[in-house]
């Protein structure tokens, strides 16, 4: 199997970037944050100035999404407190912006992981094409719901490796507080070991096809 460069983007948790350097990979993980876990392979700072940096394999793991997801359309009409029309306006575009800039980078495979977008994310987004699929932990081991979408090139889409009883929407109903954004944030474990089981190696052709 052949060692892939992955650049795990928007991730200070390590769990992306330590199931692809298991299986032999030189993974790395770069946020605006320090990594939980201390590790000398994260870098901190901005992923969009180090995607021409020869990567094989770009995992966007959580990039920040709240004006692009549809459950936060209503506040583009109608702006939370403190917030008003225009600086809604603008968060929406500099989101889509950087959802743009991780979707079109000059690397070969490619996975951003997002909820599900609202249409007007949608038309600011460039080359936009629709998620290859949606996954939910307890297809992955965990005992949970939180419908993630995926938008993939030259990926396959994930198989599902262990499925669970258990429907509980844990993130959604954690008590507010100064890290419910954190917990949030955080990548399951099982979904990222099935991504460096099923994306760490070499594919058909007729699967790179049917991904691009």
């Amino acid at each position: 199997m052949k060692e892939l460069r992955v650049l795990v983007a928007c991730e200070f948790s390590g769990t992306v970037r330590r199931a692809f350097a298991a299986r032999g990979h030189d993974a790395w993980s770069c946020d605006l944050l320090p990594a939980d876990d201390r590790s000398n392979k994260h870098i901190v700072g901005d992923a969009r100035d180090i995607l021409n940096d020869g990567w094989d394999l770009l995992m966007v793991a959580h990039p920040p999404c709240t004006r692009l997801c549809n459950s936060g359309v209503r506040w583009l009409s109608v702006p939370p407190p403190g917030k008003t029309a225009d600086q809604m306006q603008e968060e929406l575009r500099e989101g889509a912006a950087l959802f743009s800039t991780f979707w079109n980078a000059p690397i070969d495979r490619i996975c951003v992981e997002n909820p599900i977008m609202h249409r007007h994310a949608k038309a600011l987004i460039e080359n936009y094409q629709e998620p290859a699929q949606s996954v939910q932990p307890w297809q992955f081991g965990h005992g949970e719901t939180k419908r993630t979408c995926f938008w993939l090139k030259n990926l396959p889409t994930l198989t599902p490796t262990n499925i669970v009883e258990g429907r509980e929407a844990r993130v959604h109903r954690a008590s507010p507080g100064p890290d419910r954004w954190r917990e949030r944030s955080r990548f399951f474990s099982g979904i990222a070991e099935a991504m460096a089981d099923q994306w760490g190696g070499p594919f058909p052709t007729d699967l790179f096809e049917a991904a691009a």
